[in-house]
């Protein structure tokens, strides 16, 4: 994707640009339009992307003490179609969407947060582990049935699941045994994995992710964001 100023940004209740991207919602499905130019070898990525929400979900919740970053699982649960013309490639599966939003930088607020989410017969279990800027830690656990309601759950106990090859940590919580089957994103501040589990006696697939915005603050990978992330505007 491509960070743009202020005049390349549309939003209305519905829908959201982002110079030629966008994301808008027609009915019950999210459509997710991409047409970009990856870095650092020039590459056209266009296409689409099909969100259809098996579990739709109001619960929202604050992130800090102060109130200055919020969580909202939209889609717990959703099936998910993508159809790209460049690469030409097409994928359907199961699929999440949520959303957070603040009034500070999270770097300013959060020294570093992990998060998994997991797709059981019951719905989605969810584990949002944060560590805030004073070194005191936040988190929780949820599960969201199918009618989306959230229910509180008591944290799993807290494991490690080693580190990658730009020496991530990935620190998670499970209650069982949790082997990574695959690393599907490094990088020096964000990693994100497939993990495979066992909760309440079913075997399930988790995606995990870490990020260390200590590590994103840094001046050094600040001048790197560009080579992953151009700008434009």
């Amino acid at each position: 994707m491509t960070e743009r100023s202020k005049k390349y940004l549309h939003r209305t209740p519905t829908q959201f640009n982002i110079g030629p991207s966008s994301m808008a919602w027609e009915g019950d499905c999210l459509v997710i339009t991409i047409d970009e130019i990856t870095v650092p070898l020039p590459s056209r990525v266009k296409g689409t992307i099909r969100l259809y929400p098996t579990i739709a979900s109001d619960y929202q919740t604050p992130l800090d003490p102060k109130g200055e970053h919020y969580w909202r699982p939209v889609a717990p649960l959703a099936r998910v179609e993508a159809n790209f013309e460049k690469p030409n490639l097409k994928w359907a599966g199961t699929g999440y969407h949520d959303m957070n939003w603040g009034s500070v930088p999270l770097e300013d607020s959060f020294s570093s947060w992990f998060w998994s989410r997991t797709a059981t017969q019951k719905g989605a279990h969810i584990v949002y582990d944060r560590t805030l800027r004073d070194q005191s830690a936040a988190g929780f656990a949820l599960n969201i049935d199918r009618s989306g309601k959230a229910i509180e759950l008591q944290l799993p106990k807290p494991i490690e699941l080693g580190t990658t090859l730009w020496q991530m940590k990935r620190p998670a919580r499970a209650d069982n045994p949790a082997v990574v089957e695959a690393t599907l994103e490094d990088s020096p501040f964000y990693t994100r994995s497939l993990v495979k589990s066992v909760i309440d006696g079913e075997a399930v697939d988790i995606f995990h992710e870490s990020l260390s915005l200590d590590r994103f603050r840094n001046p050094i990978i600040q001048m790197m964001l560009p080579f992953k992330m151009p700008r434009r505007g």
